[in-house]
């Protein structure tokens, strides 16, 4: 992987989590780390004054420098929702983001930090509202429609690195129309990946690749509501992370992500997502 991570923070307590995770997995996959920090509102008359930046930067380069990260730092002046789409669009990063510490009318006025970063991102998104360390367990879901392959590549190689085992999850939307297709997902939802179907095919690729990586993996298939059943995998899972395509990756993902599927997972999750988009093939 020729990506590296890009940890953000704007001095906000809560940014810790992002770096406490992505500094692990630096570790585990010996990647290069970029430290961002973002000083937001800075005032002129207070320049000398003591940034929250400056203690969290110190407690980072500390971790760093224990678990053997190579990193490099970076500080910006601006509104980090304007200045992380900068820099994680320039290189090939993985971008490693926590809450913000958006004041809730902000939020409400505006969407949590995240959908608009996951809109303006292009590479793979991290977002962390909390650390579950060790990573020792992954949930990667699958629409069937092969949009999910980036997150899935990712996927594997964080559970090579961490030893974790993966759930391939695909979920069978609820439907009124009574095909013979339909009928067929239903009866098989057991032994979905068993079955000649796209879903199926789509859980018995993953779960191949995952396997032929030398993971400890499984395909899983939920049925109902598609936010609702993942978020359940995950609570019922007691996952350390969960892979998912973007829902920004292409139009034709409707035809599995209900819009914002992967925005509304990430708001919801008690543990790190990781979004990825699809990139089309030369």
């Amino acid at each position: 992987m020729k990506s590296e991570f890009l940890i953000v923070t704007n001095g906000f307590k809560g940014t810790w989590a992002a770096i406490e995770y992505g500094a692990a997995l630096a570790r585990a996959m010996r990647m290069k780390t970029t430290l961002l920090g973002v000083t937001e509102e800075l005032n002129p008359a207070a320049i000398d004054d003591h940034h929250p930046l400056e203690d969290i930067f110190a407690q980072a380069v500390e971790l760093f420098q224990k678990l053997g990260v190579e990193y490099s730092l970076d500080i910006r002046n601006g509104i980090a929702e304007k200045i992380i789409p900068q820099i994680a669009n320039h290189r090939e990063f993985i971008t490693v983001v926590s809450p913000l510490g958006r004041p809730q009318f902000k939020r409400w006025l505006t969407g949590r930090s995240i959908r608009l970063l996951m809109e303006q991102i292009h590479n793979p998104i991290l977002y962390v509202p909390q650390a579950r360390l060790p990573v020792q367990k992954l949930l990667v879901t699958v629409g069937g429609l092969g949009y999910g392959e980036a997150a899935e590549n990712i996927a594997v190689q964080i559970a090579r690195a961490n030893n974790a085992d993966v759930t391939i999850l695909y979920v069978v939307p609820p439907t009124d129309l009574d095909y013979p297709s339909t009928r067929n997902l239903q009866a098989h939802i057991n032994d979905l990946a068993e079955t000649d179907t796209l879903p199926g095919r789509s859980l018995k690729k993953a779960l191949e690749i995952a396997q032929g990586a030398g993971l400890n993996a499984k395909a899983k298939a939920r049925q109902g509501i598609i936010v609702e059943e993942i978020l359940a995998e995950i609570n019922e899972g007691a996952y350390d992370l969960v892979c998912m395509g973007s829902a920004y990756s292409a139009n034709t993902l409707r035809q599995y992500y209900a819009p914002n599927v992967t925005a509304e997972v990430a708001d919801s999750a008690p543990c790190p997502v990781l979004t990825a988009r699809f990139t089309r093939r030369a």
